[in-house]
Formats: structure tokens, sequence, C-alpha cells
């Protein structure tokens, strides 16, 4: 019974930046469980990268180019897959950016619009799209990606414009499961710790800022996306059927000290 829970065969998924880090490493969760995933990327040649790997372990997938900050798109999107497909069941509201390194008081305004655009309009216009579709079904999961930024404040890097996004997700996901809970719509988020993927690997490089984000963490590592990529899987199944409102920390431990 517990094993059925967890399928997903039958149900379609749309992932916001899927092509490539986190975003790849759901859809394939999803995909080796049984969903039709729909890769939703802003840069279509990262989008077919990524959809040529999964293919190459026999996923069903597509790519749709998507910029999450025009709500018209991202309505057209939403419009486009319920029509060709009868409903959408998971969304996962991946898509974001970091741009760390600034000081609240030098930020500009480019900067502010455009982390907050990417990292939290484009997670409301996503989740309120494809969720208007969902609540007509009756049922729907969503998981947006939020960060454990959302929850302290990053050191020794300075990111006010990035934390402040992060942490409307969660709020945003609450209110949003609070409003759909007793209409068949679950809205949970994850908070990931530093994860090693393309957004993160110049670090190694260029500040040895990462050595200081190992020595502030219990589990003295950063996380991969698979780790990260299974809490979603949880969040977007039947395993979870009783969670709404919930931002999951995967964090090795990090907001523990």
């Amino acid at each position: 019974m517990y094993a059925e829970k967890m399928r997903l065969d039958g149900r379609i998924a749309v992932v916001t930046g899927g092509g490539r880090g986190i975003g790849l490493a759901i859809c394939e969760a999803l995909a080796e469980h049984g969903a039709e995933v729909i890769i939703a990327d802003i840069d279509p040649e990262i989008g077919a990268r990524g959809q040529a790997a999964l293919a190459e372990k026999g996923y069903r997938t597509s790519v749709h180019p998507l910029d999450v900050t025009k709500p018209a798109e991202v309505e057209a999107l939403a419009a486009e897959l319920v029509a060709r497909h009868g409903r959408v069941d998971i969304l996962v509201a991946n898509a974001g950016i970091a741009r760390s390194g600034v000081a609240a008081e030098d930020t500009e305004d480019e900067r502010w619009l455009n982390v907050n655009d990417v990292n939290y309009n484009g997670v409301f216009w996503c989740n309120r799209a494809f969720g208007r579709h969902m609540l007509k079904a009756g049922r729907g999961a969503i998981v947006n990606i939020g960060s454990m930024s959302g929850i302290i404040s990053n050191r020794p890097q300075k990111q006010t414009y990035y934390n402040a996004a992060k942490a409307a997700v969660h709020q945003l996901t609450s209110s949003l499961a609070a409003e759909w809970a007793d209409r068949g719509v679950r809205v949970n988020a994850v908070a990931p710790t530093y994860i090693e993927t393309e957004m993160t690997s110049y670090r190694h490089d260029n500040d040895g800022m990462i050595d200081v984000w190992l020595r502030d963490t219990p589990m003295h590592r950063m996380g991969k996306p698979d780790e990260i990529a299974s809490v979603v899987h949880f969040l977007a199944s039947d395993a979870s059927s009783l969670m709404t409102g919930t931002t999951v920390v995967a964090d090795a431990g990090f907001t523990c000290w």
C-alpha cells in the first residue's frame, strides 16, 4: 500500500526551470515514478538537453519554453497543457535565480526587481495559473521551491533581496494552502540548503565561500539535487496526502545552529 502511494502513474507534472540542476533532478524523480513530465524552461536549449538526458532513460517528457515573469505566457502554457492532456496534476515551481553579493544599501533597483520577479512573482503566476485548473478538477499538488535563506540570514554573502523573496514564497505557500485545502489542492514548499549545482560551483574557484558554508553546516556538506528531488516527489505524491501549507526544510542541519 505504501509503495503505491509513491507512484505517479498517469499523472501530468510541470516543472519550471526543469532543464538542469535541481529542476532536472525533480523531473527525473517524478518521471521515474510514472509521471509524464513537462520541462518548462526559459532556455529552450537547456530544456532540450535535459529532455534528451531523460529520454535516454526511457522517460516520457516534453519541453516548453516559459518565462515565469510573464503572467500571460504562464496562463497560455497552463491552458495549452490542460487542453492537450485534460488536466495538470502536479506543479513544481522551481525556476529561480540567485545574484548574491550586494549589500542591502547598495542594491540596485534592477537587481531587486529582477530577483523578486523570478523568485516570487513567477512562483505566484504559476501557482495562480495552474491552481485555477486544479481547482476546477478538484485535485492537484503544488510544490514550491523556497530556500533556507527564507528562514535565516546567510553569511558571509549579502543577499537581502534573495532572502526576502524566498521568505515570501514560504508565506505564499501557506496562504494558498489555507485557501485551497477544502477544494482538493495541496500546496507545500521545500527549503533547501546550499546545493551542488552550476549556480554554486563557481564558489569553489572564486572566493572560498563554500568552506564557510560547510563550517556552518552540522553535516559539513552541501546537498545534492537528487536529495531535494526526493522530497519534492514525496510532497507531489499521495504519500503526503495529509500535508498542505508545510515548508519542509532540507538543510543538512544548517538551521539547527
